[in-house]
């Protein structure tokens, strides 16, 4: 057996993420190109796998996409259907 795991000699690197990198206690919900990005083509929200961010900053997220939807910032779906 191999005396390293399979993260290599010095485990697994921790992930920054855009939010905590910046130390954001707040998801604005009028930013929408920051929001943006966060979402597919088809107006699915990306994973928490995927941004790499915590449980709370995904709930941020998902609740502000939500918010600029509902205002007509953002699409329910995507506009080729």
């Amino acid at each position: 057996m191999s005396r390293f795991n399979r993260f290599g000699p010095g485990g697994p690197k921790p992930k920054s993420t855009k939010t905590s990198a910046k130390d954001v206690t707040y998801v604005d919900w009028k930013d929408y190109e920051a929001l943006r990005r966060m979402m597919s083509p088809n107006g699915k929200i990306y994973s928490r796998k995927r941004l790499s961010t915590t449980a709370r900053e995904q709930a941020m997220i998902a609740q502000a996409i939500k918010r600029a939807r509902f205002m007509g910032l953002l699409p329910y779906t995507s506009a080729t259907l």
